[in-house]
């Protein structure tokens, strides 16, 4: 259709001949995101200028997998440097008016749409496109976010279960806050990794600072000391609380055939040093 083919040269034909004029009509559709250009720039090697001439040629041509990767780029790249959702909603926005306007400008001069389904065919195309742009791109930037977010969890999981070597065959695991089903998980892979990589023969787990741990967390942890068991390691718990007992004993869970059980850690300590 003729209206297509407008769409696929004159239009890339403006930008590349007109490079300043339609910066300029893009920066001053977007008043916000014109003056963080650099900053956006120098913070994420993101060039806005330049990807914004990618994505509009992308949708001209039609090119739907490039535009679906870029879009996907885009995000895990503003998701990386935590730039502002506002902004790329405001740029890509921009975008699309400035990208009207240029046709706008064609066709005062070549009056080649002549008709409401030219029209309707010419706007599907692109606003449809740059639709899905967006739409790719939120979901990328959210996925990544959620990642990045999981991979920081993770880290400050870890870190919160410091297991201590006293000496060469002697480790202390201090508990501390609410042990959750998530949080039960990092625990174990902690404990059995440096089981195996330190050699630990002994294990003191001091559970005293345990605010809170649910049933199906406490039967987590009974399978977690059989494991210590298995690896021929052996556990001691000390500072048990009393409303953990009372859930175990009510429960019939018995931690007392993988495990010895002490009254507190400097007790312990004691005995073992």
């Amino acid at each position: 259709m003729e209206t297509k083919l407008i769409f696929k040269t004159d239009i890339i034909d403006y930008i590349n001949q007109n490079g300043e004029t339609f910066d300029n009509m893009l920066l001053s559709e977007a008043t916000n995101v014109s003056g963080k250009i650099k900053e956006i720039l120098d913070k994420g090697n993101i060039d806005l200028l330049k990807n914004a001439r990618k994505l509009i040629f992308y949708v001209v041509e039609q090119n739907d997998s490039e535009l679906v990767a870029f879009a996907k780029q885009e995000g895990i790249a503003w998701a990386t440097y935590s730039l502002t959702l506002a902004l790329k909603l405001e740029w890509v926005q921009a975008i699309r008016r400035t990208v009207w306007q240029i046709i706008n400008l064609i066709d005062e001069k070549q009056a080649i749409i002549t008709g409401k389904t030219e029209y309707s065919i010419l706007e599907k195309i692109i606003n449809d496109r740059i639709d899905q742009f967006l739409n790719n791109f939120f979901l990328s930037y959210s996925d990544y976010k959620d990642k990045m977010i999981l991979q920081q969890r993770e880290l400050v999981e870890h870190l919160s279960v410091p297991i201590i070597p006293v000496n060469s065959i002697l480790s202390v695991l201090p508990l501390i806050g609410t042990i959750d089903s998530y949080r039960i998980k990092i625990i174990e892979e902690k404990i059995l990794n440096d089981i195996a990589k330190s050699r630990i023969q002994t294990l003191v787990i001091d559970l005293s600072g345990i605010a809170l741990m649910e049933m199906d967390v406490i039967g987590y942890f009974e399978k977690i000391l059989a494991g210590i068991s298995m690896m021929g390691c052996k556990a001691i718990l000390t500072g048990i609380r009393p409303d953990l007992v009372k859930k175990m004993v009510h429960s019939g869970i018995r931690f007392q055939q993988d495990a010895e059980t002490r009254g507190t850690l400097q007790e312990t300590l004691k005995r073992y040093l």
